[in-house]
């Protein structure tokens, strides 16, 4: 919904940025938004585009941003601060497809750091040994880098994620599951991607 008190052209130019602002290969310029909207002023998108930014309704542009972005809408920015993406299940086990999801999952504070994190349902029992237990929600720093026995999502060899113990060594990653019945799984550095580090992890008894 448009602010009430847009004029006429300034709501056309919104509504066709909602519309249309996906079709373009980047955020617009002025230029590329005076030749979509035909327009032969500039000066004049520029004012209009203005009012818009003074609403809310569009990113205010800059040197380093210059082309033209939507703002959050209210009903996207969710109200709860504790929403964290939940991206799918992961592997607890052999490693599967860690499948991205769109649904959020509240996280208390505690359970989480001020940095980027998500949450992942843990599927299998190789991490038992841990207390990380199938149907679990872990919680997970985003990061391309880890330390030496910390719990990390690893991504193989492109495609399939798994929740292990890191060990690095010259020329193999291993990584270590909690199951005394399970062996370590040994890789080439270049076959495995780090995405991030345990942080917290919940459990629903019901």
């Amino acid at each position: 919904m448009t602010a009430p008190n847009l004029t006429r052209r300034q709501r056309e130019i919104y509504e066709f940025l909602v519309e249309n602002l996906d079709s373009f290969p980047h955020p617009p310029t002025l230029d590329e938004l005076c030749e979509a909207l035909g327009l032969s002023s500039r000066g004049s998108l520029h004012k209009q585009l203005q009012a818009l930014i003074h609403e809310g309704l569009i990113e205010p542009m800059n040197n380093q941003r210059r082309g033209v972005r939507l703002a959050a809408r209210p009903d996207e920015q969710g109200t709860d601060d504790n929403a964290l993406p939940l991206y799918g299940r992961i592997a607890a086990g052999q490693p599967i497809e860690a499948i991205a999801n769109p649904e959020t999952i509240n996280v208390p504070p505690p359970l989480r750091t001020d940095n980027p994190c998500y949450v992942l349902e843990v599927k299998g029992d190789s991490m038992i040994e841990e207390g990380i237990l199938d149907g679990d929600w872990v919680v997970i720093e985003k990061r391309d880098t880890a330390r030496n026995g910390e719990i990390v999502v690893a991504l193989v060899d492109g495609e399939e994620a798994t929740l292990k113990r890191l060990e690095q060594q010259p020329g193999k990653v291993i990584l270590h599951p909690a199951n005394a019945s399970m062996d370590p799984m040994v890789y080439l550095p270049e076959q495995v991607q780090i995405q991030g580090v345990l942080v917290g992890q919940m459990r629903s008894y019901h």
